[in-house]
């Protein structure tokens, strides 16, 4: 009976050492990780608040761009479909916007991340706090001329 037990043991140690045992989500440190550890929200809010982000880069970019981005940054495809579904130019921020047409400039592009953010039980101050840690990754992770592509669509 102790060798059964020992030999469980050993098993398991083994299983747990080489990372057999560990979630899916808490495999890779990735942007939803930082994004998490750094602003105290939820792996759903942080998966919707930057997919709503590169949502919004990909409205306002041409699609080689954003075939730039999605090239050096493969993780913001799956990205996209996790920000909330918005109606664009819903709301009365949506309605001024519209009202304003390309001359309403960052007003229109912000009126579906605050749209998101809120869905997602988030402020709108909070767009604020991910817009560098996504501009950082991006920069980190695909270049200086991603997270170029990125700032330039979303200002």
């Amino acid at each position: 009976m102790k060798k059964s037990a020992s030999l469980i043991s050993l098993i398991t140690l083994v299983y747990l050492l080489f990372g057999f045992g560990t979630p899916a989500f808490a495999a890779g440190t990735g942007l939803v990780d930082l994004l998490v550890n750094s602003l105290n929200v939820t792996p759903q809010q942080a998966e919707g608040g930057a997919g709503a982000i590169f949502n919004t880069a990909k409205d306002n970019m041409p699609a080689e761009d954003f075939s730039t981005v999605t090239t050096k940054l493969p993780e913001v495809e799956s990205l996209l479909t996790k920000a909330p579904n918005t109606e664009k130019n819903s709301g009365l921020l949506g309605s001024a916007s519209s009202m304003l047409g390309e001359k309403g400039g960052s007003l229109g592009k912000m009126t579906g991340l605050y749209d998101s953010f809120s869905k997602l039980g988030l402020s709108k101050e909070m767009i604020g706090q991910f817009m560098p840690i996504v501009y950082n990754y991006a920069e980190s992770k695909g270049g200086p001329a991603v997270s170029n592509l990125l700032k330039a669509a979303l200002q």
